[in-house]
């Protein structure tokens, strides 16, 4: 199984997690606030992933010779989390997942300028093709964009910020550390915002909760994995795949349309992946750098 293959499989859980993460986070935040639901989730999170924690040989494993840049990389991603969940209970689903995929322009061209990974026409066709699909599902109207659609934007600004960082980090430590930092590093971010509007959960907003978490944990550590493996001009478009699949779970949970402009663009999203995986994987192993 050739470097691309096994990180499109990573691609695949981060994808499943992240939808799902998408229902629950708006949900969740109908009866807590963000702050307390982002501290919930990096606290239950370090609980779920010790598992893997513990296998990779314990909080002796953990330790970073880059404890400032995970530190900057997760009060980054932190902020754009935070900006991601607000615009959630804001706008509609798809449109939030929608916006969020400026972000492979600023992880482009940050790879591309800081980690001196290279820009062929296979990974600009796949990002172009996506963002094209983007934007017939959004179909931005400047008179009627509204203060959800900003906050993602700028959000999407964080996460592209972010995934250059990780893929700077995976070059010198392992997956489980990278999830084990980040959820570290948030928990101290958020302890005092949340305990400063905090409220105990009812039974089912504990339950979304938890699902948050887990998933939350869970799909960053498949997104690390799948950045050692390939470079992140390769695994981000991947993540494309993620608007059609919100923008189904939309209708189907939230009746939220689905009309033929919006299967056209998940038409070109899926065509831009399926266009750069092919040219990747006829590359071979040399494409990673992980």
């Amino acid at each position: 199984m050739t470097p691309i293959t096994r990180a499109a499989l990573w691609m695949a859980g981060w994808l499943l997690l992240m939808v799902v993460i998408a229902v629950a986070g708006r949900e969740a935040t109908r009866e807590l606030t963000v702050f307390q639901v982002m501290l919930m989730r990096s606290g239950l999170g370090l609980v779920m992933v010790w598992p893997l924690i513990h296998r990779a040989g314990g909080l002796r494993a953990m330790r970073t010779q880059h404890l400032s840049q995970h530190v900057a990389r997760n009060a980054v991603h932190y902020a754009a989390q935070y900006g991601w969940f607000a615009a959630l209970s804001l706008i509609p689903l798809a449109q939030v997942v929608a916006i969020e995929f400026t972000m492979p322009i600023w992880s482009a061209l940050l790879a591309a300028a800081m980690l001196g990974e290279r820009l062929d026409r296979a990974r600009i066709s796949a990002v172009v093709l996506g963002l094209a699909g983007v934007v017939l599902i959004v179909r931005p109207d400047a008179a009627h964009t509204n203060i959800g659609q900003w906050i993602a934007l700028v959000a999407a600004l964080g996460f592209g910020i972010s995934v250059v960082l990780v893929k700077s980090l995976t070059r010198t430590d392992t997956a489980i550390q990278v999830s084990f930092w980040m959820l570290l590093v948030q928990f101290a971010i958020g302890l005092v915002p949340a305990l400063a509007v905090w409220q105990w959960p009812s039974a089912t907003g504990w339950a979304w909760v938890l699902l948050v978490a887990f998933c939350g944990a869970y799909s960053h550590y498949c997104f690390a994995r799948a950045m050692q493996l390939a470079d992140a001009t390769v695994v981000v478009p991947m993540d494309f795949v993620r608007v059609p699949l919100t923008a189904l779970a939309g209708w189907a949970l939230y009746a939220e349309r689905v009309d033929l402009l919006t299967l056209a663009g998940m038409g070109l999203i899926l065509a831009g992946n399926g266009f750069n995986l092919l040219r990747a994987g006829g590359r071979g192993p040399g494409t990673g750098k992980g």
